[in-house]
């Protein structure tokens, strides 16, 4: 059944107030600049779309999934007192970075998170876009890469609780392993994460064994990525791992984690995507009919960020067949020179035998899955 309700883009002027230290690479303002860059396109107007500021999370509802001891230990280092049991706890790293406002953002951000998770469990909402969330390192007594409150298993509780089952997929390029530790041992919250291995990346996890515990036995799926893995290889573990499980699954809800540092050029990362593999990826998890959250994440380059999430939204509002108004506009629009063909990113095409060899190991990694995971959701492997 295809759900009903509108399309709403989550961002308010206060997010824009907060950001990590200029030394850090965690660049708070890609959500604004997204914001700027649809509402010069126009696209987000319209009777179906709208644009909410959220609220910040309370104490209590933190506490859902984090200690109330790490909370006690990050409003402290909010305001500037940093002691051992601190730094044991992951902060006060070049990661973790205290700042003036950190624990502020993180409710501010954790909170536009759930307030989509509300809007789609109400009806209100189809589609819930948060390009200030997503992060999903942060374990319930320890931030860890950037991240300080996990807003993603936040929203995912909340889908869950009214016992509904609920499709997480993570495309960010890092392993999403505090949402995995969170649902290791459930199946009403199936975890996919794909992103470059372990072996080349942080945070060291998310190996193809990683796949859950007791009643989450199998509902945990991890497809490590070699370095630069392109779309062709992507969409090919995406189409024969993760679109039949998901089939299989059934969820009612969809929660997307859109980190875009999978794109070529990111300075952190080693894959080699153009947003237009994210872009297939969201049209195959739109053929499920379902509600949708989608949060941000990781993307260091950040007009390569911003332009991956507006294109990402375009195509979560069925915009996506509409001739894209920013096209030869380059500079106008986009606010760079170095392409004038819109939202879309260039195809491109590895040499042959660079492409060979990383397909080859791709398929291998789809092979492994196939047969470990498709017999527990009734598949028949290929």
């Amino acid at each position: 059944m295809k759900p009903a309700g509108c399309k709403i883009f989550f961002h308010s002027p206060e997010l824009d107030r907060y950001r990590y230290p200029p030394e850090c690479p965690f660049d708070t303002s890609r959500a604004g600049q997204t914001w700027k860059l649809l509402r010069s396109m126009g696209l987000l107007s319209g009777q179906d779309r709208k644009v909410l500021s959220p609220r910040p999370l309370r104490r209590l509802e933190i506490e859902q999934f984090h200690t109330a001891a790490y909370l006690d230990v990050l409003q402290k280092a909010d305001r500037g007192s940093l002691d051992l049991r601190g730094l044991r706890m992951g902060l006060g790293t070049a990661d973790c970075p205290i700042f003036e406002g950190m624990y502020e953002y993180a409710a501010l951000a954790a909170g536009a998170t759930f307030a989509g998770a509300t809007a789609l469990l109400s009806g209100e909402a189809s589609v819930a876009f948060n390009p200030s969330g997503g992060y999903h390192h942060a374990q319930p007594d320890r931030a860890a890469g950037f991240c300080y409150i996990n807003d993603v298993v936040l929203g995912c509780m909340a889908l869950a609780k009214q016992d509904m089952k609920v499709l997480f997929v993570d495309v960010d390029c890092h392993h999403a392993d505090g949402v995995q530790n969170a649902f290791y041992r459930r199946r009403d919250v199936m975890t996919i994460s794909l992103h470059e291995s372990g072996r080349t990346l942080f945070p060291g996890t998310g190996f193809e064994d990683e796949t859950g515990e007791g009643e989450g036995t199998g509902f945990n799926v991890n497809v490590p990525l070699p370095m630069g893995t392109h779309d062709e290889a992507y969409l090919m573990a995406f189409k024969q791992v993760v679109f039949p499980l998901a089939q299989a699954y059934d969820p009612d809800f969809l929660v997307l984690e859109l980190g875009a540092d999978a794109l070529a050029g990111d300075p952190l990362t080693h894959l080699n995507l153009t947003n237009n593999a994210y872009a297939d990826v969201i049209s195959m998890l739109l053929r499920f009919e379902r509600p949708i959250l989608v949060t941000g994440g990781g993307g260091y380059h950040v007009q390569n960020t911003v332009r991956a999430w507006a294109l990402a939204w375009t195509v979560l509002c069925g915009d996506s067949g509409v001739t894209d108004p920013s096209v030869g506009m380059g500079g106008v629009m986009l606010e760079s020179m170095d392409w004038v063909g819109g939202l879309r990113d260039r195809v491109t095409v590895p040499p042959r035998n660079e492409r060979a060899g990383i397909e080859r190991t791709v398929q291998a990694t789809i092979v492994k899955l196939q047969e470990t995971l498709f017999p527990i959701h009734g598949l028949i492997p290929p």
